[in-house]
């Protein structure tokens, strides 16, 4: 039993119309944001937000690296020899060991 072509044009437009309306979403929200920033520039009441680039560089070097180590050994185990799906695992880890490096790095700098 074949599918109609109704309910595949309705399957091919889910995807598209989603990708649009989160485009939307986030257009709307830089767009608001903007505006937001230059009114309170022009009126004097701006006060620039901290980023603490040390602790966002443990945090996400620590959620990658344990993504990319979960992959990894289940892609690893799931293939028996080696191949291109498993950058797929390696790659966050390689990320998160680098950003947990760099943390390390500027962590053992500051102290000095």
């Amino acid at each position: 039993m074949g599918t109609s072509s109704t309910a595949q044009i309705i399957v091919a437009i889910i995807p598209i119309v989603g990708i649009v309306m989160g485009s939307v979403v986030i257009f709307f929200y830089l767009l608001w944001t903007h505006r937001r920033k230059s009114l309170s520039i022009k009126a004097g009441q701006y006060v620039k937000p901290d980023f603490n680039l040390l602790t966002f560089s443990l945090l996400a070097g620590l959620l990658l690296s344990s993504v990319g180590v979960a992959l990894t050994i289940m892609l690893s185990l799931i293939v028996k020899e080696a191949s291109y799906g498993l950058l797929s695992g390696i790659i966050p880890l390689a990320v998160g060991v680098g950003l947990l490096v760099f943390y390390t790095i500027k962590r053992l700098e500051k102290n000095v």
